[in-house]
């Protein structure tokens, strides 16, 4: 089975203090330490797991400038068998329907039967899956819990709906799927391993060669667009508790109790 998963590189919100840059324009970027999106890493991991059990390899795909190699580096070191880097200063400034107009170009260069994005991979947005197999007018689903292959033409996916059900539908090859945290434990990434990729040439499209218009994509084609970032105004009632992780537990129980909420 030949599967596409499609990541992003994005700032590491654990090794960061995410602050808003003066004119309010975007996030302070200077000195950001970035990682892999934390969805794409179980889509890679699911990736990874059906082709060690029915054979064929799997493809990481990326939009993004030079620096996002490193995200396909870090994902092939993990155990993916190919890179794609899609780079072009023409993609610089997309909106979620061009990122998804981009990689639709680029599966239609393949020949894949299963693509894979992260749950939450564009901005929290949760849109970039759906989008994409809109534009391919292929089987979606999203919030993927389970993946079950039948035979080289159907597989199963799973997801948890409302009231912590589970749902389990048949789906016809090649189809899009976005995957849920937890669907799996993502593998530790060694040292050897990346020096194992470290020189592995990784192909990188432009727009000319995936036959985009440029003016379709990047801040010229983009419908939406991000005017502002702001911090939230605090509201009232809010109170931080302080003190040790003990006290803390004890000031809790007390308000609650002190509010209704146990006895």
């Amino acid at each position: 089975m030949e599967i596409l998963v499609c990541v992003k590189r994005v700032p590491d919100t654990s090794e960061n203090e995410i602050e808003i840059n003066k004119d309010g324009s975007d996030i302070e970027r200077d000195d950001l330490v970035y990682s892999v999106n934390e969805w794409d890493n179980y889509a890679i991991e699911e990736a990874i797991q059906i082709r060690d059990n029915v054979g064929g390899a799997v493809t990481v795909v990326t939009v993004g400038d030079e620096e996002s190699e490193e995200v396909l580096r870090r994902e092939m070191a993990m155990g993916a068998d190919n890179g794609l880097h899609l780079l072009d200063s023409a993609f610089d400034g997309s909106d979620g329907r061009g990122i998804a107009t981009i990689l639709k170009a680029a599966v239609e260069k393949g020949n894949y039967d299963l693509i894979l994005t992260g749950a939450l991979a564009d901005d929290g947005a949760g849109q970039m899956g759906g989008m994409l197999a809109a534009m391919l007018d292929y089987p979606y689903a999203s919030l993927v819990n389970k993946i079950e292959v039948i035979d080289d033409k159907k597989i199963k996916a799973g997801r948890e709906i409302e009231g912590g059900n589970q749902e389990m539908s048949e789906m016809d090859l090649p189809c899009v799927l976005s995957i849920q945290t937890g669907i799996n434990e993502p593998r530790y990434v060694g040292i050897r391993g990346i020096r194992k990729v470290a020189s592995v040439e990784i192909p990188t499209l432009t727009a000319g060669d995936l036959g985009i218009a440029p003016e379709s994509v990047g801040d010229a084609g983009a419908k939406v667009k991000r005017m502002d970032y702001f911090m939230p105004e605090m509201g009232e009632g809010a109170e931080m508790l302080e003190g040790s992780t003990d006290e803390i537990i004890e000031k809790l129980i007390e308000m609650l109790k002190a509010k209704g909420g146990i006895k």
